[in-house]
């Protein structure tokens, strides 16, 4: 009996189980990434990723992907305002977004000025548009330091830091407190500054420069960037007793360079048969085409060619100062332009009454040539005794960020203080 029941109860679970429904797994549909970029759903196109070739010009790339001449003409007439398409470089990366089926024509160019920087042309439509776009750009504070053992260039180089930042320090935030061809061995030097991504880790290079410090001679120099001028909205230097570090002129108007002559009311010059004849004027010797800079904000009054000047231009600064640049192989102002300290105006030459390339710089005070170098030169707008509280608190954390910065152990760095360098 015992066996019966225990074959039934056997069977019974046989049954059950063999009733009982299969699961089958059903895998879940996956939803596609989302692609965007440059303002489109790049899921919608064909995605075409190229490079401008030398000698290649706008026409050849749209017929390549399937734009007859015709509507090519029409979208440069119509864009002509926004981008001018003769002006593209080989070279330069473009985005070519085409129709997702078996034409796959062109439908958007993008040329891609640089890895932020974009222009869209959009010719999907019977409107076409251009239009100026941006990558967003996401910043990151980062710190940098270092003890000179050359000069600051090479130093940066050394610590594999970007050449950015010593254009900045050298040219903008210390220009005029530091001379930077006059380091010593163990000057030191302190940064924070923003570092650009874009997709979040793709570095695009350096932005501001929030604070420095830099030892000289054990002399300290901070310097922090700040706006003093909530109207104007335009940042400054200043160091940590509020002092703005710039100064009313820069101290010379080509960024690379050498003095070649100076300002000399007894000089013998070679051009006039080697006579005395007044040199009114500061020479800086550099290749033709080196960029030459307004030392100081001011609008252009003269920008012309005129005898042994040659191409020049001359610029009202206030009431007081007026700065001429001569010998110009071009000029890039003219008379009305504003321009602000270290605009680009014009680039060295050789026009006019000269023996070789390089800038006559003419420095005009209550309308006399004076010698800008023996000039006890303005400083900038100092900071009004209201902002002050706030610049202090301002700077305090940035402060006490530099002071904890650490130098790089550096087993070359010879301690020898009262070496000067490129004397």
């Amino acid at each position: 009996m015992k066996k019966l029941i225990t074959f039934i109860l056997f069977a019974v679970l046989i049954s059950c189980k063999e009733n009982k429904p299969e699961v089958v797994n059903i895998p879940k549909k996956v939803a596609p990434v989302v692609v965007e970029e440059f303002g489109f759903k790049l899921n919608d196109y064909k995605v075409i990723n190229d490079t401008i070739k030398s000698g290649e010009n706008f026409s050849e790339i749209l017929d390549r992907h399937r734009i007859a001449y015709p509507k090519v003409l029409e979208i440069v007439n119509k864009i002509k305002d926004t981008f001018n398409v003769r002006k593209i470089k080989s070279g330069i990366p473009y985005t070519i977004l085409a129709k997702n089926d078996s034409t796959e024509q062109a439908q958007v160019f993008i040329y891609q000025h640089s890895k932020v920087r974009y222009t869209v042309i959009d010719f999907k439509d019977s409107i076409t548009t251009a239009y100026n776009g941006q990558k967003p750009v996401r910043k990151e504070l980062k710190t940098a330091s270092g003890i000179i053992t050359n000069n600051l260039s090479q130093t940066m180089d050394d610590l594999g830091y970007s050449s950015y930042l010593t254009s900045k320090m050298a040219d903008q935030i210390y220009a005029w407190t530091i001379d930077f061809s006059r380091l010593q061995k163990n000057d030191k030097f302190k940064i924070i500054y923003e570092q650009l991504y874009i997709n979040d880790t793709v570095p695009v290079g350096i932005g501001e420069v929030k604070a420095s410090f830099f030892e000289h001679g054990g002399k300290p120099f901070y310097a922090f960037q700040f706006v003093a001028d909530t109207t104007l909205n335009i940042p400054d230097y200043f160091d940590d007793e509020a002092n703005n570090l710039r100064r009313q002129f820069l101290k010379m108007p080509i960024q690379f360079g050498r003095l070649s002559s100076r300002y000399n009311l007894k000089r013998r010059i070679a051009f006039y048969g080697n006579k005395i004849r007044p040199h009114l004027g500061t020479d800086f010797a550099a290749p033709i085409g080196t960029p030459i800079m307004a030392t100081a904000n001011g609008v252009v009054t003269e920008s012309r060619r005129k005898g042994g000047n040659g191409n020049y231009v001359k610029i009202r600064h206030n009431s007081t100062y007026s700065t001429q640049y001569l010998h110009m192989s071009k000029r890039k102002v003219k008379v009305g332009d504003v321009v602000k300290q270290g605009d680009v105006i014009g680039l060295i030459g050789m026009t006019g009454n000269t023996s070789g390339p390089h800038v006559c710089y003419r420095f005009w005070k209550n309308g006399k040539q004076v010698d800008p170098l023996k000039q006890e030169l303005p400083a900038a707008e100092p900071m009004k005794d209201a902002m002050k509280p706030t610049y202090f608190n301002f700077i305090e954390p940035l402060k006490k960020e530099l002071d904890a910065i650490e130098y790089p152990e550096m087993s070359n760095v010879v301690v020898e203080q009262e070496e000067e360098l490129n004397s």
